[in-house]
């Protein structure tokens, strides 16, 4: 019996210590692993946080969505530890702007640098669109009430407005590769004096939507622009230090709300368009992840966590525009089961709401695991890692570059 197990795991062991072992094999020396976990970190970053603070409640059959955060306001930590866009922007700046620097070092026009950039985020998009359009095809056929339909449609959806301005800002980046980020940071603050001080109109509120966003990245082109050798702890103190000083006494006496996320029924959401509070706390989780660069360096020379980093940004593009269907599916597939189930159907309005969600978290996980193994290949053409094994073909540097360009 003994033996049978071992015969049925040891190629598998055996075929993921080769995959790390090429992995690691492929990695340019040069390669800074760290902030390619910066980026891993952000994105599941929000995946957690979205599965931790959305929840899909059915009422009278129908489906609606509902926030804990709205019935346990105790409950805003989990914003500040989970929305971690910021720190997304400030790799997106630094990747960007060294990778277009490189480009013209090596002779590429904009346009040739534009599209390979911009292909790794589109062709995943249009994966989830075309399945979207036929799932709404199929339940309105199936006689799902047009309500439940919005809710589900507008929760896949809602997270593209973050991929449109990272492609605006990546599109613009010989422009505002050299703007320092102080200024963004004063547009922001600006639009909220006027916004919120003199009672402006609420729609000059969206100018802070670009301007938000560029303090990060423009924070991400100044560090490429100083060079990977450069010290970033004094800048990341700082950062933090004055990030988290400036979001505090924001909450505190400018009436911010605490929350980084909106927050459904609240009258100021930070996010939606961006706050001043929620840009000054991105540059305290910005001076956090550059504080993080030294550790991170570290930890990442053990082959197999670099392994895991690795396949997480290869497949980043993939992670985030899945895991809200992977949601919605456990969710769907959950009503078959009869009943409301806790932390999956119910209000979370009540501290039991919690353990019961963070049980659904693994389910989700495989879901959008399953999805993964759908859909990677519409951000990585033609590659599998699965065939990469049994092949016994190394990665290749473009598997490795690929990895930059998300």
């Amino acid at each position: 019996m003994r033996e049978t197990a071992m015969c049925e795991t040891g190629p598998r062991t055996t075929g993921v210590r080769e995959l790390v072992r090429r992995i690691e094999a492929a990695t340019p020396p040069d390669r800074d692993r760290a902030v390619d976990a910066l980026r891993a970190l952000a994105i599941l970053g929000v995946v957690l946080g979205h599965w931790l603070v959305t929840a899909l409640v059915v009422d009278s059959g129908t489906v609606h969505g509902a926030s804990p955060l709205q019935y346990l306001p105790q409950l805003a930590p989990i914003s500040w530890a989970f929305q971690t866009l910021a720190v997304f922007f400030l790799v997106g700046g630094q990747v960007a702007t060294k990778s277009y620097a490189g480009a013209r070092a090596r002779g590429e026009t904009y346009g040739q640098w534009l599209r390979a950039r911009l292909g790794r985020l589109f062709r995943p998009v249009a994966a989830v669109l075309v399945v979207w359009l036929v799932a709404a095809a199929g339940l309105l056929v199936s006689g799902v009430g047009l309500d439940t339909l919005h809710t589900l449609i507008k929760l896949v959806l809602s997270p593209l407005w973050f991929l449109l301005v990272f492609a605006a800002l990546t599109a613009a980046t010989p422009l505002v590769s050299r703007m320092h980020p102080l200024w963004p940071l004063a547009v922001v603050l600006y639009v909220d004096v006027y916004r919120f001080g003199q009672d402006g109109a609420a729609l000059t509120g969206w100018l802070n939507l670009p301007a938000g966003w560029l303090v990060p990245y423009c924070l991400g082109a100044l560090w490429a622009r100083r060079g990977a050798g450069a010290s970033p702890r004094t800048t990341g103190w700082v950062l933090l230090v004055g990030g988290a000083g400036a979001t505090a006494l924001l909450v505190r006496f400018a009436g911010y709300p605490a929350s980084m996320v909106g927050v459904p029924g609240a009258a100021i959401s930070n996010l939606n368009p961006p706050t001043l509070a929620a840009v000054t706390f991105g540059l305290a989780q910005c001076g956090a992840a550059l504080l993080l660069l030294g550790p991170l360096r570290r930890v990442l020379r053990r082959p197999a966590l670099w392994a895991a980093v690795a396949l997480v940004n290869l497949s980043a593009m993939t992670i985030f525009l899945w895991h809200q269907t992977s949601m919605i599916a456990v969710t769907c597939l959950g009503l078959l089961a009869g009943g409301a189930l806790p932390g999956l159907h119910t209000v979370p309005d009540g501290s039991g709401w919690v353990p019961a969600r963070l049980c659904w978290l693994p389910v989700f996980a495989l879901m959008l695991t399953l999805c993964w193994r759908a859909f990677r290949t519409y951000e990585q053409p033609g590659r599998r890692t699965s065939r990469v094994v049994r092949q016994g073909r190394p990665i290749g540097t473009r598997e490795t570059r690929e990895m930059g360009r998300a």
